[in-house]
């Protein structure tokens, strides 16, 4: 929500002007003041070639300032190969599409389109964006044809090999991936909490309350490190995708393991077919979090799914029983807690890249589509090409629809910086790529991001034009000053982006590009005045293409996805309890639409929480709507994975009709939520808040205790559903006015 502007937001403004210190930070200005310098003076005074110097300066900038892999040596090297290989392409491209105008600004617009989808691969390609665009818009926008194109390619692969060697050789030893470490903490956390429970030995009082304690401060970290990203940690790619949906699986299940674990309910005398799942669930969590820190697994999907199987028939055996009531109630959680841990097990192999696309297609047909063993081989069965191309149709598909964040923030990309080339031809300013920078420095997800960002950047650009020309005024264009102050500039250029205000970034980046021409051209601090010029072109060609093209940003797609995914889980829900109930004859079929849509919500909420600006909700509100979406998919899962029951018996008709009422009311509920937050139409009134349905009480959501186990188990699954629903609606009815504000404010 916007908020008054304070005086004490001037001090927090000013402090942000002062880089703070920042050890990887340092390292990477260390890096590139021992390559950019170095490789300047082979190229322009050795070899003297200025062509091959410019490129190997902003090949060295884009390699070293503007990217940052990460992952072990080998990872941050294929990463750097694949950046030298992929702006290797477009420098050609731009180096050939660079005369006439029209071409070059149609040019752009595929190139561009191209280069921001390829980074939804995962968090290295999402890095490399920037740089991928700064080889092509380097030679699209100024002067030379293809007779410079040896000189450009050799700059640009000298500064790629020198880049690559820095980056191994000065680089402190890979942490590991903190995403990964703290889900296997977690795992290992609710595995210590589901192993003690079964022994007896978690106790009461106090000694629970640590136990809970550590599970939910693991959890709370988890979610802490998924939110906080800079770039979303997922892609395309199936381990990105894996990881993913392995944090939201962990969540899920903590609840189930807390739930389980309160003292409520004593596992060490629940039926042996239960507490072969809990143990098995244990290991298998276990399992997660040496998987994803490179180790084996011991555990098989198959006895995880054997073993939920065989709980579910103890529980459809029973009858009648004073016992009905605690056994449905454990078989409820181990049920959940089962299907949790297959899934984050599978997930966790996919992240971990243990395991082929082609195992890991046939296993997902166990435990997350809930076919039967011999479904599940005639699904494997399949020629493995024909998999791998319905797997990259479907990965296409995800990211193509215009919905989506990706496909948005790639329009508006090439768009902008088409739009930029155009005009810097046009108006044939005498550094033409200025313009297509600043474009590409200031364009956001939003139009008032955009716009935040470029009143930054003019402010950063102009502070440094003062500087490095009072700096050009007092020492003039001698080149022996200018070598000793050049590599200074790349120190502070390369430390302040991360440490310091984007305006200070802006501003040290100019007094860069002030000496580095001077030293090429000397022309005294008028190449600071072009570079404002330029650059406030770019920023205004940036705020047009803002306002004109999806000016709300990835709020709208957040908005769109959660309805969808509401509406979608509600629909699962219904097929899912007329199944279980033996209400329905075929498997609910719309598991692969509900997966579907949580991972393109997912998708979307990345690209919300990297975009700057005030109109968005607080973190909890969306991660409690997300969680919600997710909760409704995995219940509705949860019930239709199992195989259905027989005809009832004419004693559960009664509560065979209100199970179904009782789930019809709930699917109402999330379809409210899903109308409530979808986009408004134009005038719509400010939206109702939804109130859930009924109470949340297991006297008002549970079955009566009479009735079959299964039964009760169906009614446990509804009553936890409704126990969460009760918080959804306060963060829905906020996001519900977020959309119906005018993008502006």
């Amino acid at each position: 929500m916007n908020r008054r502007w304070r005086p004490a937001d001037l001090g927090a403004e000013l402090r942000g002007l002062v880089p703070v210190w920042s050890r990887p930070a340092a390292l990477r200005a260390v890096r590139a003041t021992i390559v950019i310098p170095s490789l300047f003076a082979l190229t322009f005074k050795v070899l003297h070639d200025p062509q091959m110097a410019l490129f190997a300066s902003f090949g060295g900038i884009g390699a070293l300032v503007m990217t940052s892999f990460g992952g072990s040596w080998q990872d941050k090297a294929v990463a750097h190969l694949g950046l030298a290989v992929a702006g290797s392409v477009t420098l050609i491209i731009g180096t050939v599409a660079s005369s006439p105008a029209w071409l070059a600004a149609i040019v752009t617009i595929p190139v561009g389109f191209l280069v921001y989808v390829a980074g939804s691969a995962g968090p290295n390609a999402a890095s490399a964006v920037t740089a991928t665009l700064l080889a092509f818009v380097l030679p699209v926008a100024s002067a030379g044809g293809i007779a410079t194109l040896p000189s450009r390619l050799a700059g640009w692969w000298l500064a790629s090999a020198a880049s690559t060697a820095a980056v191994l050789l000065l680089s402190p030893r890979p942490p590991g991936d903190r995403l990964r470490a703290d889900a296997g903490a977690l795992a290992v956390a609710l595995a210590a909490r589901l192993e003690g429970a079964l022994r007896g030995a978690i106790g009461v009082g106090g000694q629970r309350d640590a136990c809970e304690a550590a599970v939910r401060s693991a959890k709370k970290q988890l979610r802490d490190t998924f939110i906080a990203t800079p770039y979303r940690p997922i892609g395309l790619a199936a381990a990105d995708l894996g990881l993913a949906s392995l944090v939201h699986l962990l969540e899920w299940c903590a609840d189930h393991v807390i739930e389980a674990t309160d003292g409520r309910l004593d596992l060490t005398v629940a039926d042996s077919s239960d507490r072969t799942l809990l143990t098995m669930c244990a290991r298998g969590l276990r399992d997660v979090a040496s998987v994803l820190a490179g180790g084996q697994s011991g555990v098989d999907l198959r006895d995880i799914w054997s073993a939920r199987l065989t709980s579910a028939e103890h529980l459809q055996r029973l009858s009648g029983e004073s016992t009905s009531s605690s056994a449905a109630d454990v078989a409820f959680h181990a049920q959940s807690v089962g299907i949790a841990t297959g899934a984050a097990l599978g997930d966790a192999r996919i992240a971990a890249r243990a395991a082929t696309p082609a195992d890991v297609a046939a296993e997902r047909q166990r435990w997350q589509a809930g076919l039967p063993a011999a479904e599940a081989s005639q699904a494997a069965g399949r020629p493995r090409l024909l998999k791998d191309l319905l797997q990259s149709a479907r990965l296409v598909a995800t990211d193509a629809p215009q919905r989506t964040v990706w496909f948005r923030n790639s329009a508006r990309g090439a768009i902008a910086l088409a739009a930029a080339v155009a005009v810097a031809k046009v108006t044939n300013v005498e550094h033409a790529f200025w313009v297509v920078l600043g474009t590409l420095s200031v364009l956001r997800t939003s139009a008032a991001a955009t716009g935040t960002t470029a009143l930054r950047a003019l402010a950063g650009t102009i502070a440094g034009f003062v500087v490095g020309g009072a700096l050009l005024v007092a020492i003039g264009t001698n080149p022996t000053a200018l070598w000793i102050i050049y590599p200074c500039a790349v120190l502070v250029a390369a430390y302040t982006p991360g440490t310091a205000a984007f305006a200070v970034g802006q501003a040290a980046f100019t007094i860069l590009v002030v000496v580095l021409f001077n030293l090429i051209v000397p022309a005294g601090w008028k190449v600071g005045l072009l570079r404002v010029e330029d650059v406030a072109i770019g920023c205004a060609v940036s705020l047009v293409v803002g306002f004109l093209f999806w000016p709300r940003g990835a709020s709208g797609v957040v908005g769109d996805d959660l309805a969808d995914a509401f509406r979608v889980g509600a629909g699962y829900l219904g097929d899912a309890v007329d199944w279980v109930l033996g209400d329905r004859e075929r498997r609910p079929d719309r598991v692969v639409t509900a997966i579907a849509s949580g991972a393109q919500l997912d998708d979307a909420i990345r690209g919300y929480l990297t975009e700057q600006g005030s109109k968005r909700l607080t973190k909890p509100d969306l991660w409690q709507l997300v969680m919600a979406s997710t909760r409704l998919r995995l219940t509705a899962h949860s019930l239709a994975s199992l195989p259905s029951r027989a005809a009832p018996h004419a004693d559960d008709r009664r509560l065979h009709a209100e199970l179904r009422q009782r789930a019809a009311e709930l699917s109402h509920f999330y379809d409210a939520v899903a109308t409530q937050i979808a986009r408004p139409a134009r005038r719509a009134a400010a939206p109702l808040p939804v109130e859930p349905p009924g109470g949340t009480s297991s006297d008002d959501t549970a079955p009566a205790s009479a009735g079959e186990p299964d039964v009760l188990w169906v009614g446990l699954h509804l009553q936890s559903l409704a126990g969460h629903s009760a918080g959804i609606s306060e963060p829905a009815e906020r996001l519900a006015l977020i959309r119906r504000r005018p993008w502006w404010r």
